[in-house]
C-alpha cells in the first residue's frame, strides 16, 4: 500500500474586516463562534491530516494566534495582502502535498461537499478541483483543493493583484497548464448566500445554527430549505472581493 498524501485544510482568516470586524470570533449560538463551528464541521472530514489557521503578521491578528493556541489548532502567520504567498509559505512549512482552501467567514462549509470534491480530486488525479469556476453551490459552500506543486507554480508566476490576493485565480485561469475540474450541484443554488460578510449575513447565520443546534453537521440543502421556507435570503452580489481586485489590476496596469 502506498503512502497516503498529506492533506491540510488551510483556513484563511483575519480580524481586520472593514464590514464586520472580528467576525470570525463572533458567537453564533450558545458561545459557539463562527470559527468554532467551521473547525468542528471540517474536522469531521477524517481524510484531513491537519487543520491550519493561516492569518497575517498584522498585530490586529494576534488574537487569532491566541485562539489557535487555546484550541490546540495549528497556525501560520504570513503576508496580509499577498494571500497567495501566505498559503504557499504555510503549505511549505507544514509539508503539505494537498491543500484544501477554506475561508474563515464560511461557517457552514459542508463536509459531504468537501469529501465529494476530494474523491473527484484523488480519483481523477487532478491538479485543482473546485465548485467555484462555474458556481452552482450556495456562496459559502465553496471548496478548492489543489496540489502543492500547483500552488508553487502559481506563487512563482502570479503577479496581478487579483491573483495574489485570492490564491487560486492564476490556477483556474490556466487550464492549458493545469488539469482542472469544476464540480456542479444537481440544481443551481448559486443565488443562495450562506457566508458572513455583513451584519445581515451574521444575523441569518445565527438563525440557521439556532434552528439546527445542537446538531452542527447539517448539510447545505437543509440550510437552503430553511432559508427558502422563511424567505431569509440576503441579496448581495457574489464574489465582491475578487471583483474589487480585478479593478486593482486595471488601475495598476
Amino acid at each position: 500500500m502506498g503512502c497516503r498524501l498529506k492533506v491540510g485544510a488551510v483556513i484563511q482568516a483575519r480580524l481586520g474586516s472593514s464590514r464586520l470586524p472580528k467576525k470570525v470570533l463572533m458567537p453564533l449560538n450558545d458561545g459557539v463562534t463562527i470559527l468554532d463551528l467551521l473547525i468542528e464541521r471540517i474536522s469531521s472530514c477524517h481524510f484531513i491530516d491537519r487543520i491550519i489557521i493561516a492569518t497575517s503578521t498584522n498585530e490586529n491578528d494576534n488574537e487569532l494566534e491566541e485562539y489557535a493556541l487555546a484550541k490546540d489548532v495549528s497556525f501560520f502567520r504570513g503576508c496580509e495582502e499577498n494571500v497567495l504567498s501566505r498559503f504557499y509559505e504555510c503549505a511549505k512549512k507544514f509539508n503539505l502535498e494537498t491543500i484544501i482552501r477554506i475561508t474563515a467567514d464560511d461557517p457552514f462549509k459542508d463536509p459531504d461537499v468537501i469529501k465529494n470534491a476530494y474523491d473527484v480530486y484523488t480519483n481523477g488525479n487532478y491538479d485543482y478541483v473546485s465548485n467555484t469556476i462555474k458556481p452552482t453551490y450556495p456562496e459559502g459552500i465553496d471548496i478548492e483543493i489543489f496540489k502543492f506543486s500547483v500552488l508553487e507554480k502559481a506563487f512563482e508566476n502570479a503577479h496581478l493583484a487579483s491573483e495574489t490576493e485570492h490564491v487560486t485565480p492564476y490556477i483556474w485561469k490556466n487550464p492549458d497548464i493545469f488539469k482542472i475540474k469544476n464540480i456542479e450541484a444537481e440544481k443551481d443554488y448559486s443565488n443562495i448566500r450562506i457566508t458572513v460578510d455583513y451584519e445581515d449575513d451574521y444575523n441569518l447565520a445565527k438563525k440557521v445554527l439556532k434552528n439546527f443546534y445542537p446538531d452542527i453537521l447539517f448539510g447545505y440543502k437543509s440550510i437552503v430549505s430553511f432559508i427558502e421556507v422563511l424567505n431569509l435570503q440576503n441579496n448581495i452580489e457574489r464574489n465582491e472581493g475578487y471583483k474589487k481586485s480585478l479593478k486593482e489590476d486595471l488601475n495598476g496596469s
